[in-house]
């Protein structure tokens, strides 16, 4: 399969080579910047998605449903284009891509925050509780996902 996909994507990894950014921004940058948009954002999304679950005071849990509404699309946005970012930086590492955990953690944490974000598409199909409920344990489980994807990816920077 890494046969098939790589010719596409060296010619990419090649131009942003060009730009004659340093080894350690190359190999640690990914990893910074993930892990910003994980432990931040992603908290935060859940965090605010949680608290709009449980708030007893209607106020508080609509104020929380709309920050959850408002940060949730950006953390997918950001998780996606990193997923593209630490793909094309293994690739400009001459390393391989499917060989480790890490890519799998990180394809799957994908998977599941674009399927959540289906269901929150589709209004809960009709806001339907049960949806409601798979979208909120969904989502945490995503975030478990890509906690478990920060300590391989750790692991993984170091060994290469």
């Amino acid at each position: 399969m890494e046969t098939l996909i790589r010719p596409y994507l060296e010619p990419i990894a090649d131009w942003f080579s060009n730009f004659g950014t340093p080894e350690p921004i190359v190999h640690w940058g990914h990893p910074l910047m993930m892990g910003i948009v994980v432990f931040v954002m992603g908290s935060f999304a859940a965090w605010a998605g949680w608290q709009g679950r449980l708030a007893t005071d209607s106020g508080v849990a609509v104020e929380n449903r709309k920050n959850h509404r408002k940060i949730a699309p950006w953390l997918f946005l950001f998780i996606s284009l990193g997923y593209t970012g630490g793909v094309l930086s293994l690739v400009m590492q001459g390393q391989p891509i499917f060989a480790s955990a890490h890519f799998w953690t990180g394809t799957l944490a994908v998977g599941l925050l674009g399927f959540n974000g289906f269901i929150s598409a589709t209004k809960f199909g009709g806001n339907k509780a049960a949806l409601r409920t798979t979208h909120a344990y969904l989502g945490s489980f995503a975030l478990l996902i890509l906690l478990v994807h920060a300590f391989l990816g750790l692991k993984l920077g170091l060994s290469i």
